[in-house]
This record gives C-alpha cells, sequence and structure tokens, in this order.
C-alpha cells in the first residue's frame, strides 16, 4: 500500500505534508517541500512489460484514500519506487500521476527520516511510542512456501547491508556484537508472526514488524524455513535435502528465480519459464495512524493464489 498526502497505507483529515514508505508501498505526500525515499526493491523491465500511460493508468486506478493532503496507493507489485537512471519507478511518474488526479502540489514519497520534517516526525514518533507500547502499527500478509514450525512467534536477529561484487545485500547477524550495534552497522530486528491457514506445503501468515529495516520481512521469513511466495532475492538461501529445509549462508546463495516443485508449479498454473515473473505474495494489510486504521484488501494476483491454494482469504488483521 501506498500512501501520498499518502500505500502500502493510510490516511487522516488534517493536511499531511508528508507520509512514510512501508515495504513494498509508499507514502506520498503532495507539499511543496522536498522528501526524499529509499528503495532496496527491483521492479528491472516494468517498463518494458507495460510502459508509462499503462502503468499510470493502474496508479491512478489504485488510489484506496483520498482526503485532505494525505493520499494512499496500493502500489503495483514489481513496480519499483526507486528505479535506477532511466528505469521506470514510482518516483518517476509523480509528476504526473499528479496532473492525472488534479493535486496543485507535487507528491512525494517519504521514508523516515524525512526532509518533509514536521508531520513527518510527528507520525514517526506515534509509530515509534506505539512500538514502545508493545503494539504493531503495521501489519502484513504474506503467502509462503513451506509452513513454520511453530503457529506464531517472534523472529529477532540482527540484519546487515552487505556488498557482495557489484551488488548489495541484506543480510542476519544472528549475535550481532555491542559494537556494530552503536555504531549502527548492524541493527536488531523484531517481527512477529502467527500463521492464518496452511495448506499443500504452503501457508498464509500474519507479520508484524516491530522494527524497520530494508527487505527486513523477506529475510526474517528465510530464517522461519519459509521464504515468500515469488521471493526472487532471497528464496534461494533455503535449500532442501529430501525435502526437508535447511538454511544457506548468504554468499552460498546468489540471487536467482525462485525454485518450486511441480506440483505447486501445476497448482498455480505456471511454467517454469513463467515463474521468474511471479510477484513476491508479501502485502501491506493495515496501517495504524493517529487518525485511525487504514486497510486495503490484497490484490488480485495474491487472492488468486489464495483459492488455487486453498488458503483462507483474511481480511482483518
Amino acid at each position: 500500500m501506498a500512501a501520498a498526502a499518502g500505500s502500502e497505507y493510510r490516511g487522516g483529515r488534517s493536511a499531511r505534508p508528508e507520509a512514510q514508505l512501508y515495504g513494498r508501498g509508499a507514502v506520498l505526500s503532495h507539499c511543496p517541500a522536498s522528501a526524499q525515499a529509499q528503495c532496496c526493491h527491483g521492479g528491472r523491465g516494468w517498463g518494458r512489460l507495460l510502459g508509462p500511460e499503462k502503468t499510470l493508468g493502474l496508479l491512478e486506478a489504485s488510489v484506496v484514500h483520498r482526503e485532505g493532503a494525505l493520499l494512499a496507493l496500493s502500489k503495483p507489485p514489481g513496480l519499483p519506487v526507486l528505479g535506477r537512471p532511466g528505469e521506470l519507478s514510482l518516483v518517476t511518474l509523480l509528476p504526473a500521476l499528479r496532473r492525472r488526479l488534479g493535486l496543485t502540489a507535487e507528491l512525494h514519497v517519504v521514508k523516515a527520516p524525512a526532509s518533509c520534517h514536521r508531520t513527518t516526525e510527528q507520525l514517526q514518533q506515534f509509530f515509534t511510542d506505539a512500538r514502545r507500547r508493545g503494539q504493531y502499527p503495521v501489519t502484513y500478509r504474506a503467502v509462503t512456501v513451506g509452513v513454520p514450525a511453530e503457529a506464531e512467534g517472534e523472529i529477532r536477529t540482527g540484519l546487515c547491508c552487505q556488498q557482495q561484487g557489484d551488488t548489495t545485500v541484506v543480510v542476519p547477524v544472528p549475535v550481532p556484537g555491542r559494537r556494530s550495534l552503536a555504531r549502527k552497522e548492524v541493527k536488531s530486528t523484531v517481527t512477529r508472526y502467527r500463521v492464518l491457514g496452511a495448506a499443500r506445503g504452503c501457508a498464509l501468515l500474519q507479520l508484524q514488524p516491530r522494527t524497520a529495516f530494508p527487505e527486513q520481512l523477506p529475510v526474517h521469513l528465510t530464517l522461519l524455513l519459509c521464504p515468500a511466495l515469488g521471493d526472487h532475492e532471497h528464496a534461494s538461501r533455503v535449500g532442501r535435502v529430501l525435502g526437508v529445509p535447511f538454511l544457506l549462508p548468504p554468499e552460498a546463495a546468489p540471487t536467482r528465480t525462485q525454485v518450486l516443485d511441480e506440483e505447486l508449479l501445476r497448482r498455480l498454473g505456471l511454467s517454469p519459464q513463467q515463474l521468474r515473473r511471479l510477484p513476491l505474495h508479501l502485502h501491506l494489510q493495515q496501517l495504524v495512524l493517529p487518525q485511525g486504521p487504514l486497510c486495503t484488501p490484497p490484490p488480485p494476483p495474491f487472492l488468486r493464489t489464495l483459492r488455487l491454494l486453498g488458503l483462507p482469504e483474511h481480511r482483518e488483521p
């Protein structure tokens, strides 16, 4: 979900010059001040598949909340928030999207800490206070390949960005040292999970991150030995021997198209050649703002997968 003044989530009544980026959604703001965003997700080839005009049509149709200065979008999966130079992305389309929506001020995507100050600081403080109270302002849904051994629990690990060749990858640090934490080379991360349903070796999970770090949820799911369906970046870290999953170190598991068994491919109606275009099944379903929760239903491909696998179509967090 993305939000713009902000989805994957929430809106409010008062004028809001800023918003935030959560996972695979974005908070957009239409304010005169400039803002910044960060995104570690791919989306290469999107422009060749749809092009700017069709993508703009998708974005216009994906507006789920519009009130005051806040606009929420259910961002199409696979479209990067920030792309490489010359690559189609949400940010490059914001001026055209603003004109389509009839907005007079510019749209901005913001990921805290951001350069639009007052409202962003207020929202960030709200999220920080909520987490300190043991609350989870953000709720995701994920379809996983594999079922966690425990029906619910927490994933705790350190995470850091590591350079491997010409790419930067997010890797777990199971026992981070105090110095690395103090220098912010590693961040302690926590995600609460609950199994909402399981069928045919797959599961529907509710995920509530207590912390925020790029790629936190996909990496945490690999630590459960249950990578997200459509995760072509981290799923290779989960290997199998005689059907039993085990964790591979990141350096021994280069990025590749996710491997699925023939039975799962058949149920999803996919050929091995089509697999690389399978989107990541990780959906930001609810974001709680001071004015209340903002929710979006899963996108059609996500719902179709639930039906094909016989998983429950839970809509409420």
